[in-house]
């Protein structure tokens, strides 16, 4: 059995039929999935999709591209049931849809409330680990995943040290970076998530699809694949992983 822990599929933006979707998903071995809010609306709809689907759990938070927009309703909304964790947020320097002054607040605000409700966090870090790490680190005790992990295998053992998961999708199975495709195989399994990010990301060898929970299998065998190990050891894996880290019931 499989766990999507990050996905989008609950948007009104989504282009399947979302039903079909989660039964296309229990139909190909992923038990449970996770609706990940990257705003305040997103977050509202995570949850209620949540409320109205088995298997589905809800997250949220406010994308720091969208932090511009604010983020006072995520306390009220992380009360809420079916929430597991909070997320997506954190810094993107990337793109700089939101300054980086308002990232910043967004984020230490977020990150409060997570631990005022002993919630994990679901990370979102492009190119800003230098201002990530020193704030991490101002909340001890914090639990949580980097999502979309791709970048250098030195900041993945600062995630390991400080008892992060690291969450894979199908960037790992399509990338040509070299430093990336070595940097995945030094995961640890007892520290390895799997996820979608559907609609996005769509791994191989789907590519060119509209991406959805189903094809988080395709991730498993690709690390299977790259390890050498059976694809029921992944699998088995990143499913205690998801349960340990979100309390899935």
């Amino acid at each position: 059995m499989l766990i999507d822990t990050h996905c989008h599929i609950h948007e009104s933006s989504y282009p399947l039929d979302q039903q079909e979707v989660i039964d296309h998903a229990l139909g190909m071995g992923v038990e449970k999935l996770i609706c990940v809010g990257t705003s305040e609306q997103s977050s509202a709809e995570a949850i209620a999709f949540a409320a109205k689907h088995q298997h589905v759990y809800a997250s949220v938070g406010v994308h720091p591209h969208d932090t511009k927009d604010g983020w006072s309703k995520i306390a009220g909304l992380a009360h809420q049931t079916n929430v597991v964790a909070v997320g997506e947020i954190g810094l993107d320097y990337f793109y700089t849809h939101s300054p980086r002054e308002v990232q910043l607040l967004a984020l230490e605000a977020q990150l409060d409330i997570a631990r005022r409700l002993d919630l994990p966090v679901i990370f979102h870090v492009r190119e800003a680990f230098d201002d990530f790490w020193p704030i991490f680190d101002n909340f001890p005790g914090l639990r949580g995943e980097l999502h979309s992990f791709t970048d250098t295998k030195r900041h993945m053992e600062e995630a390991l040290k400080r008892g992060l998961y690291v969450g894979v999708n199908g960037i790992s199975t399509f990338t040509k970076d070299r430093e990336q495709q070595e940097m995945f195989t030094h995961i640890p399994l007892d520290r390895m998530l799997l996820e979608t990010d559907a609609p996005f990301l769509t791994p191989s060898p789907f590519r060119g699809k509209v991406n959805e929970p189903a094809f988080v299998g395709k991730v498993a065998e690709h690390h299977a694949a790259i390890r050498g190990i059976p694809v029921d050891e992944v699998a088995a894996a990143t499913t205690a992983n998801a349960h340990a880290l979100f309390a899935l019931s």
